[in-house]
């Protein structure tokens, strides 16, 4: 089977393409473009580098959510658009899950976190048993003292990893009482290749949905929203 992955959920674009046990292709840009600007010419190079035929795609999987609000959009809408085109099915992956996956086979604990503004993160806790990322935490949003108090709670050594990680590291390390390590700057932020493989896992397990149901989650307003909500 192949799989399109796509991830606009943070500051970095990336895009990938996983067929069975290889990963074909991955096209990864973090630097001060707007993924409306870089999605889907992304897409195209890589389609164009590979000699993608896209009538062999089996599924598109992306990131979604929770992130950036105006990210999510973008890559909800190429991923929905591409699926509706090729009549293929979308796979959905948590962001945060994705960014686990990219520590995979790691013994620590695992705690992805994205600079969701307002002092607060959006993050969860993973870990690996044998090759299955297995789920502590869902996706949420709390402030970083929550998830330090989570972490010491467990008594665990513990990986961070995200964009939150250059925003909270120093309260992080103020504040952990375990053993505690940051990922390296290739495995810290998101990677398509891992979305599209976790895709590629759940598809096999039936677990994709067709491209009109597809929506992202937010966990929480926007800021917009929020206001509007405050001065009622």
């Amino acid at each position: 089977m192949k799989v399109i992955g796509l991830d606009s959920s943070g500051l970095t674009a990336t895009v990938a393409i996983v067929e069975d046990d290889k990963l074909v292709a991955e096209y990864t840009v973090n630097h001060k473009k707007t993924h409306s600007q870089t999605l889907v010419p992304m897409l195209d190079e890589i389609s164009k580098m590979t000699e993608l035929d896209l009538s062999t795609i089996d599924a598109i999987a992306v990131a979604k959510g929770p992130g950036s609000f105006t990210g999510l959009r973008i890559g909800s809408a190429t991923a929905k658009g591409l699926g509706l085109a090729l009549n293929i099915p979308i796979v959905e992956i948590s962001t945060t899950e994705g960014l686990a996956y990219n520590l995979f086979g790691t013994d620590k604990l695992i705690a992805p976190i994205m600079d969701a503004r307002r002092e607060q993160v959006y993050t969860g806790l993973y870990e690996f048993e044998g090759d299955e990322l297995k789920t502590i935490l869902p996706a949420t949003a709390e402030p970083i003292e929550d998830t330090v108090a989570r972490i010491n709670e467990t008594g665990r050594a513990v990986m961070f990893l995200g964009d939150g990680v250059a925003v909270f590291k120093d309260k992080i390390l103020e504040l952990i009482k375990v053993p505690v390590s940051f990922a390296p700057a290739g495995k810290r932020l998101q990677s398509a290749a891992s979305i599209a493989t976790l895709g590629l896992k759940l598809l096999g397990e039936g677990k994709a949905i067709p491209a009109r149901d597809h929506v992202p989650d937010y966990l929480r307003l926007s800021q917009a929203e929020r206001e509007r909500e405050e001065n009622k």
